[in-house]
């Protein structure tokens, strides 16, 4: 692989087939790497060096959370000094139906969405978050989802190699 630019094509293609549907077998990278033209091995070394380089940053799946049962999600900002962020991130970290939770530079530092099966499970988390860590309701915005938008984003790689002939792979 020395003496190729990076990413290379056999690169794109597997960027390429990465976001195409991941297959659900016992050796799901020996797929890929056949779709892709290049032993298992190969493949695995590739995704070793894209993610060293900060190409790819994961792999994970795109659930359909209401087909699990989650009917219900709001996004959480809330207000507090300097010196509480971290605690009070890891309170909120702590509970099961909080699946982000990040810090932003804003009056409304720390940011968080929950999510339940409906509204009135949602607000009971809030309410109890709320009260553990003392925020008030002036210093929190409640943003609930109004509407879910699935929008399935892909890039094509593959494309953007093709001028690249004598520069890499096949």
């Amino acid at each position: 692989m020395t003496g190729h630019s990076f990413p290379d094509r056999t690169d794109l293609s597997i960027l390429d087939a990465l976001q195409d549907d991941f297959p659900l077998v016992p050796r799901p990278f020996q797929e890929i790497a056949q779709r892709t033209g290049i032993s298992e091995h190969d493949l695995l070394v590739r995704l070793k060096r894209l993610t060293d380089a900060g190409v790819l940053r994961g792999i994970s799946p795109v659930l359909e959370s209401s087909r699990m049962g989650i009917g219900s999600a709001t996004l959480v900002a809330m207000h507090l000094p300097d010196e509480r962020v971290e605690e009070v991130a890891t309170i909120v970290s702590g509970y099961p139906e909080v699946s982000h939770n990040f810090r932003r530079d804003h009056h409304y530092c720390l940011w968080f969405t929950i999510c339940g099966k409906d509204d009135r499970e949602v607000g009971r988390v809030l309410h109890e978050i709320a009260g553990r860590t003392g925020t008030t309701p002036g210093d929190l915005l409640d943003l609930p989802t109004v509407e879910r938008l699935k929008i399935d984003v892909r890039f094509p790689f593959h494309a953007v190699g093709k001028g690249r002939e004598g520069h890499g792979q096949d």
